[in-house]
């Protein structure tokens, strides 16, 4: 029987902690399992770079059919959020790639209980996200409730923030008028000539 080729994805969040610990332990499982390391992607950066080049090149050769498994030390050394997690799992799946995390009980998608995990974490993903759209509707509802509006203040023309200008308002006393910031009024007088009022 043909061994099943794993790739072993590694990651630290900083480039003094070394990688050794979560290798030694990848290879020793893939050895146990029977399993062929055809290639090993090590990334030294935070978990929230989403340009981490090696996850990149093994996302690519999972692409490519590389490997059969994906064999990972923690979830969090893999993925960002709950949403990215599942997000690239689906990918993993439908590309006929199993994942397997050693540290989390031993996570593994090659399994029917995997799989159903993975449906788990899905559905939790979608109930994550319901919730934030929840409180963004029920925060601009409190707002307009509060204000009578939603968004930044309109402001109100340049023309009459340059007419204040010309009148010899400081740009602190035309942002108060105006009720913008001191920016807003610097950007609304940007290359304009007194002159042409």
């Amino acid at each position: 029987m043909k061994k099943k080729r794993v790739s072993i994805y590694a990651r630290v969040s900083t480039q003094d902690q070394n990688l050794e610990m979560q290798l030694d332990e990848l290879k020793e499982f893939a050895g146990y399992r029977d399993w062929e390391v055809v290639s090993v992607y090590e990334d030294k950066a935070t978990g929230t770079n989403t340009k981490r080049p090696e996850f990149q090149a093994m996302l690519e050769a999972a692409r490519q059919r590389k490997f059969d498994v994906l064999l990972v030390w923690k979830l969090d050394r893999f993925a960002r959020s709950m949403k990215d997690l599942v997000t690239h799992l689906q990918e993993l799946d439908e590309l006929g790639v199993s994942f397997v995390s050693l540290k989390d009980n031993g996570i593994d998608m090659s399994t029917a209980t995997g799989k159903l995990f993975t449906h788990i974490l899905s559905a939790f993903s979608e109930f994550e996200a319901s919730i934030i759209r929840e409180r963004v509707r029920s925060g601009v509802q409190a707002k307009i409730k509060k204000t009578g509006q939603w968004g930044r203040r309109k402001v109100r023309s340049d023309l009459n923030i340059r007419k204040l200008y010309k009148e010899g308002l400081s740009y602190r006393k035309i942002a108060k008028i105006e009720k913008i910031s001191i920016s807003s009024v610097q950007r609304a007088l940007q290359g304009f000539d007194i002159e042409s009022i």
